[in-house]
């Protein structure tokens, strides 16, 4: 029971990072992050083993600001492999707090996360729009490295970009990316 539900106040907490800036600009994308909550996110290229260890630090994140204790996070949270989802809101918050923070334009966490469903090809994906096949195709091409060199398909893309990024660290995109983009 207690399981049950932090799992979803844990998972309404990681939509409310993502969308409640945006609310009133998008439609609903519930069933969107629960499908990528509910995919692993697995990698081939060791650097992005970071990713992964920072989704799953997400978790204790959630527990800090909710005060649960660690102990309580690592028994029913903290019992399964990093989703998708987690992945890239982590990589989002890290975006904005680590490289793109501007107190005077405040949070743009949901900005950083809705570009890389966009770059995926799944900005169609609302609620009324959902179609879980498709999705798991897109999510596959990513995870597999399957998209465009130019990273469309994938979380990042960059154009005139002078590296293919199927080949490089998640975390080297991001910033490939951000160059581009400022």
């Amino acid at each position: 029971m207690v399981r049950n539900r932090l799992k979803i106040e844990y998972f309404e907490w990681m939509c409310k990072l993502v969308q409640e800036a945006y609310l009133i600009k998008i439609p609903p994308y519930k069933k969107l992050l629960k499908h990528l909550n509910d995919i692993e996110f697995s990698y081939c290229i060791p650097m992005d083993g970071n990713r992964a260890e920072d989704g799953v630090d997400l978790r204790y994140r959630f527990g800090r600001e909710r005060s649960y204790d660690d102990a309580m996070i690592a028994a029913y949270l903290d019992n399964s492999p990093c989703s998708v989802l987690e992945m890239m809101i982590a990589l989002a918050i890290r975006c904005e707090e680590h490289i793109m923070d501007d107190p005077d334009i405040g949070n743009r966490t949901g900005k950083w996360f809705w570009n890389m469903v966009s770059s995926l090809g799944l900005a169609s994906m609302n609620d009324a729009e959902f179609n879980k096949d498709y999705v798991d195709d897109v999510i596959s091409k990513f995870l597999n490295r399957k998209y465009h060199w130019d990273g469309r398909g994938g979380l990042f893309t960059v154009k005139n970009c002078m590296q293919d990024l199927r080949s490089v660290e998640i975390w080297y995109q991001m910033c490939c990316y951000l160059d581009h983009v400022l």
